[in-house]
């Protein structure tokens, strides 16, 4: 299974691209969407959803998983970042692919097992999860596999409740 995830942003948005496969996670891509700050809100908005856009093409995952704003920001910049949200989804809407939406607590608990974990810690355990060996990647791009990882486990999990729900008791 192909997973993008995604750290929402009006600025930067990270994304990540993982690949699942029997319990085993590899990072295929990830990095950031950037727009200026000076650039006009509709503009990034456009900006953010031809982004979003490429990178349904390209990867043309099955699954695309975003971090949902986290409570406790000023409205403003809620207001401004659902609009970039919308923008992201918008795009893999339009593609087809299934969206999951995660919590940051449920993302930093399925990556280093506490869900108050600070970024570095967060990045830290992204690194060794995907065994990836550059330490020079962008937090917004680490949060991104972060997400992909925890959509991963959370669809892992799922299959197997499934499963265990459609087996019947010998008798």
């Amino acid at each position: 299974m192909l997973i993008l995830g995604i750290d929402p942003g009006s600025q930067t948005t990270g994304y990540g691209v993982v690949e699942s496969k029997a319990g085993d996670l590899e990072a295929v891509d990830f990095g950031v969407l950037s727009c200026r700050a000076k650039t006009p809100l509709p503009n990034r908005l456009a900006i953010l959803h031809d982004g979003m856009s490429k990178l349904m093409a390209v990867h043309q995952p099955s699954v695309v998983a975003l971090e949902t704003p986290f409570a406790g920001i000023n409205p403003r910049s809620l207001a401004v970042l659902a609009q970039a949200r919308g923008a992201l989804l918008a795009a893999a809407a339009a593609d087809g692919a299934t969206i999951r939406e995660y919590a940051p607590t449920q993302v930093k608990a399925a990556v280093t097992g506490h869900g108050r974990a600070d970024k570095q810690q967060v990045a830290d355990m992204v690194r060794l999860l995907l065994k990836l060996t550059d330490k020079s990647i962008k937090h917004d791009a680490s949060d991104a596999l972060a997400v992909a990882i925890c959509c991963a486990h959370r669809e892992a999990y799922e299959r197997l409740s499934d499963q265990l729900t459609t087996v019947k008791p010998k008798h």
